[in-house]
């Protein structure tokens, strides 16, 4: 099996490191985290083995991912969240919400809470929740005068909360490399998502009372100004986003539908409403599926390098090493979860969630099950790293999405230093869940 080099005689410590470096180089010299992996393993499997053998085993594992059914609902959100965003069904969304808490200190950015977590209820998806509300919310919340930190550090927490609320990526992801139930995943997740944006919107709230001038009041006039069909309007803007997820959790929780059966649910649910409002159109429609097509195709990427990277490490005996190392401490078996914890979150600084997923996962989830704990309390643990991920420095994504569409004057170095309180409940929540696993487990 070993190449004609013979390197393969030196031992999985050397591979893994050899792996790592190539990995940090490439990553750092820019290439995309897509081809790194799959480069990193190709060049494995040259020093390391019979290059026919290893070529065969990773055509299996590729050809396993991309196939898998569950992958299916990946593609369907994906168009799903585009459309709700093209449409401006999530516009009306937000603007029918800001009327009905622009009454109270804090008002708007409270709202955008709801509405982000109504987003996320129907995409799971955080780039275009990040990119509406930061086209919508912060805008309005500096017109009246808000905060800056606040209404930024709002604004980018609120978007993503897409990853926490079912029907999350990030846990449809998670289930089909732990092998999971992906229903009991979005179960677990709900608790944990209204904790966290259950403290988001405290935190709001409690700042904006202490200190008013933080987040003053819509002008009272603009309110009572609505006429019958402006109130009308909003009714409506609110009821038809409820109603799409309503109709999309309903039908996984009711036993109608499977979760991949769900994203289609989603997409005629949309596409009816758009029609409804006479908004579906061939552009928008064409629109819509070549920024899926684009989405998906760096999932699929990403995927499929880490496949091939993760197969060829554990053929070299490196998920028994990882296993052995964590095994071997000489600490009670939370002492190893805390570990991967800050291996999560340490990795969620430099490379996307789905790369993290990818890479870890299939390491990670052997070793918690055989020291006894719930796969699916760990697939929730991962969902809240991943929070902390996408806010936090440098290269924490949803503060590049909402820098894409800011207002001028508002920098990256502004983002980031507005994120820390949002950071720290993450933190929060984190080690609430680690303390209490019931928490999120009692429901199952």
């Amino acid at each position: 099996m070993l190449s004609a080099l013979g390197l393969g005689a030196v031992g999985i410590g050397t591979g893994t490191a050899f792996i790592f470096i190539a990995m940090i180089f490439l990553l750092f010299i820019g290439m995309p985290l897509g081809f790194l992996t799959g480069f990193v393993a190709l060049a494995s499997s040259v020093l390391w083995f019979d290059t026919t053998t290893i070529m065969q085993m990773v055509a299996s594992r590729v050809t396993d991912f991309t196939s898998s059914y569950t992958f299916v609902a990946v593609p369907m959100f994906v168009l799903m969240a585009t459309m709700l965003d093209k449409t401006g069904i999530a516009r009306d969304l937000y603007n029918a919400m800001r009327v009905m808490a622009g009454r109270i200190n804090g008002g708007v950015a409270l709202q955008s809470m709801v509405v982000a977590v109504l987003l996320a209820s129907m995409s799971g998806i955080i780039g275009g929740e990040t990119v509406l509300l930061g086209m919508l919310a912060l805008p309005q919340m500096l017109r009246l005068g808000y905060n800056k930190n606040l209404a930024i550090g709002s604004v980018v927490a609120g978007g993503a909360l897409g990853t926490m609320v079912p029907p999350s990526i990030v846990l449809i992801i998670y289930g089909m490399t732990a092998n999971v139930s992906i229903g009991d995943l979005f179960l677990a997740s709900v608790p944990a998502a209204l904790l966290l944006s259950g403290l988001y919107m405290l935190y709001i709230y409690v700042l904006c009372k202490l200190n008013p001038d933080y987040g003053p009041a819509m002008d009272q006039s603009e309110l009572e100004n609505l006429t019958k069909e402006d109130k009308k309007k909003i009714l409506i803007d609110i009821a038809i986003p409820l109603a799409i997820a309503g109709w999309i959790l309903g039908s996984i929780y009711g036993g109608i539908a499977s979760v991949t059966e769900s994203a289609c649910v989603g997409v005629v649910g949309v596409m009816l409403a758009a029609w409804h409002r006479r908004e579906l159109n061939r552009g928008i429609i064409f629109e819509s599926l070549k920024h899926t097509m684009k989405t998906v195709g760096m999932i699929i990427w990403v995927g499929i390098g880490a496949t091939m990277i993760i197969g060829v490490y554990n053929l070299m005996g490196g998920d028994k090493y990882i296993a052995d190392m964590f095994m071997g401490l000489d600490a009670p078996p939370i002492f190893t979860i805390l570990i991967m914890m800050a291996v999560l979150l340490v990795l969620g600084m430099f490379l996307d969630w789905i790369g993290v997923a990818m890479l870890t996962m299939p390491i990670f989830v052997p070793i918690i099950t055989s020291l006894g704990f719930d796969p699916i309390w760990f697939g929730v643990l991962f969902c809240v790293n991943m929070q902390v991920s996408f806010l936090s420095p440098p290269f924490g994504p949803a503060a590049f999405y909402l820098k894409s569409v800011a207002p001028k004057g508002i920098e990256l170095t502004d983002i980031f230093k507005s994120v820390w309180p949002f950071i720290i409940m993450q933190l929060i929540v984190l080690a609430t869940i680690l303390t209490f696993p019931e928490f999120v487990t009692g429901f199952l």
